[in-house]
């Protein structure tokens, strides 16, 4: 069983879709997808860890690195994924790329 530390998110984006991912021995394990809605606005629309990494912080690993690449390239984010939408609702420190209220 893996632990926190040895799981490396990727990221990858092609014709306005993008994820945040984890894989290992080419075969992927969790994933947050988002679509692009334009040069500046994403929307993460689904988070799916496999149940080999669950209970380890995976999916809040991939929001994590999904919000940090926001800050990065100062992209706002939108979510209709529940995982994504409860997070920020709950999280103030993560609300700054939010692009509204995510309590909504």
């Amino acid at each position: 069983m893996p632990t926190k530390k040895d799981i490396g998110i990727e990221h990858r984006e092609d014709e306005g879709r993008g994820a945040f991912f984890v894989q290992r021995e080419g075969i992927q394990l969790a994933e947050m997808t988002y679509s692009r809605a334009s040069d500046k606005l994403v929307i993460i629309d689904h988070t799916l860890v496999d149940d080999q990494l669950r209970g380890l912080g995976v999916a809040r690993l991939l929001l994590d690195s999904l919000v940090s690449w926001a800050r990065t390239t100062s992209t706002r984010v939108m979510a209709t994924c529940p995982y994504a939408l409860a997070q920020f609702a709950k999280d103030p420190s993560i609300t700054d790329v939010f692009d509204g209220d995510p309590r909504t």
